[in-house]
């Protein structure tokens, strides 16, 4: 969700606006459009989970389609389309299309869950809404440097944005949402839980592919090209946000299950 503003030492000074952000090992220090070809390139694989939203609720019957369905869908594709900008165009401005969308999926899709899945009341969930702006916070401020982690390090350089796991802290608390609630329904006997628990560990995957990506620069290299492992996040993320697309598409319609029309009523027979 937060990018940092990385070079070869792991963090970069404040950029003015519209100064190039060399964030992931693709890029390097490369400037131009195509830097970042296998990165630009997997975000076609967002699309490509919009299209099969769109197959998968076209395909439900009437009564059990929900506005959120539509929701996700076009979520998913501002999300590859935002992300693709950043990995072709990395600066101050498209850093915010990028992570954007993905702040309004987590969102989205933690009420949609609490609400359509658990049943829970407005005020619960309006709680956990609370709870996981908190952890949040607390996961984006956490500072990695020279070492130590914390809060509040000493002598962290002015401008740099101390970060740890490359900036892949910030997305624990989706993670542990996912755990929590898929949990939660797969005890309680809901089909959506083995949908979000498989949605979790493939994203445990992710976040490994993601934070990896500078670690193992040097070791991913194709015909002189630097690949990093960060294309391999927007595919199993990609993956990720289809499984729970699926969940709710499935599980969390208007209506649990489609009941049979109901028998007209007959006219009563007179004798004659």
């Amino acid at each position: 969700m937060v990018h940092a503003l990385n070079g070869k030492d792991g963090l970069f000074p404040m950029l003015r606006h519209g100064a190039t952000i060399f964030d992931y090992c693709e890029r390097g220090r490369d400037p131009s459009f195509w830097a970042e070809p296998l990165n630009a390139a997997t975000n076609a694989a967002f699309i490509a989970a919009a299209i099969a939203g769109i197959v998968m609720t076209v395909r439900r019957p009437t009564q059990v389609r929900s506005p959120w369905h539509w929701f996700f869908v076009l979520n998913f594709i501002a999300i590859g389309v935002g992300s693709f900008l950043f990995h072709t165009v990395p600066n101050l401005s498209t850093v915010q299309a990028d992570s954007s969308p993905i702040g309004v999926f987590m969102l989205s899709y933690l009420i949609f869950a609490v609400r359509r899945f658990t049943g829970a009341s407005w005020y619960l969930t309006l709680a956990a809404i609370a709870a996981f702006i908190g952890a949040m916070a607390m996961a984006l401020n956490v500072q990695c440097w020279d070492g130590r982690i914390g809060f509040l390090l000493e002598n962290v350089p002015d401008g740099a944005r101390a970060r740890c796991l490359n900036g892949s802290l910030g997305y624990v608390p989706a993670f542990s949402a996912m755990i929590l609630i898929g949990g939660y329904l797969a005890a309680s006997g809901h089909r959506a839980g083995p949908l979000i628990l498989t949605a979790a560990a493939m994203f445990a995957v992710s976040l490994a592919c993601r934070s990896l990506d500078q670690r193992l620069c040097g070791d991913w290299i194709m015909m002189g090209h630097r690949m990093g492992t960060h294309f391999l996040w927007h595919l199993l993320n990609a993956l990720t946000l289809f499984l729970l697309l699926t969940a709710a598409i499935r599980y969390g319609g208007a209506k649990e299950e489609v009941l049979p029309p109901r028998p007209k009523p007959q006219r009563p027979a007179y004798a004659v």
